[in-house]
């Protein structure tokens, strides 16, 4: 099944606990550190478009690619919104193409766990490698195997906001390191019955009874997602492979090095020739 279709229209009310300030502030810190202050920047994965939006903001020359036309239409609206001149690309981050190379690429929100298999995940840091400019740098987030075996995730999430009901059931398989999330939500929709009829003398007319008000009714978005655990030595393997050089990872929200029970990663690789 297609992910991020339906769920794309209400992804964003969703996911307001997503801490954007800091990943905000994460990726500024780091592409400052890494001299990266100005030039094209490309976001994989970049849903509908609320990274890519903030570092527009910051001055960088935005383009977002990602895999689901619905979620970029969202981000399209929020370009109408802001006025930004952010490059979209419908493509997947697989076989994503580019008419010249970036200063830096992202991809963050734990998008590379969707990338399964390793033969794929060594393709995305070639094309990475391709497309950035001389020593520039890929910056990226991805989870480990302790975030997926978190007793947090084994009970369903069930929440509701303005009338639109969402639950969030994972199931994570250890030995294959695969975990599936089962998104389903419940979105009122207001929709006005059809007249009643009678016969009458072998023809059809109204009937004389009051008209129904709008009746409310509901429909089911149900979607699957599958992404898979990955670990930092696997990443660090992934990186050499495709040519580029291993600099730094560090666990999120922090400056600590990634440890045994660490849930979410950072890396940083830098370019190393064609």
């Amino acid at each position: 099944m297609e992910a991020y279709t339906g769920f794309a229209e209400v992804y964003d009310r969703f996911m307001n606990n997503v801490p954007y300030d800091l990943w905000e502030e994460t990726l500024a810190g780091l592409l400052a550190e890494y001299d990266v202050t100005e030039g094209l920047v490309l976001e994989l994965g970049c849903g509908t478009g609320t990274m890519t939006e903030r570092l527009a903001a910051r001055g960088y020359d935005m383009i977002g690619v990602d895999l689901s036309e619905d979620m970029l239409a969202e981000a399209l609206d929020k370009r109408c919104e802001s006025g930004h001149n952010i490059l979209y690309l419908n493509q997947d981050m697989r076989e994503f193409e580019l008419y010249g190379t970036v200063a830096a690429i992202y991809c963050i929100c734990d998008s590379l766990n969707y990338i399964t298999e390793r033969e794929d995940l060594v393709q995305v840091f070639r094309l990475v490698n391709n497309y950035l400019d001389p020593g520039g740098v890929f910056i990226f987030d991805f989870n480990t195997p302790p975030e997926y075996e978190s007793p947090l995730r084994e009970a369903p999430i069930v929440e509701e906001q303005d009338g639109i009901t969402m639950i969030w059931e994972n199931e994570y398989d250890r030995g294959t390191r695969m975990n599936e999330h089962r998104v389903t939500f419940f979105l009122p929709v207001e929709e006005e019955p059809e007249p009643d009829w009678v016969e009458d003398h072998g023809q059809l007319r109204r009937a004389d009874a009051p008209a129904h008000e709008g009746e409310l009714l509901y429909q089911r978005i149900r979607e699957v997602h599958e992404q898979r655990a990955y670990t930092l030595p696997e990443m660090t393997a992934v990186i050499k492979e495709a040519g580029m050089e291993f600099l730094t990872a560090f666990e999120a929200g922090t400056d600590r090095a990634p440890d045994a029970d660490t849930h979410r990663v950072y890396c940083v690789a830098r370019e190393r020739g064609k």
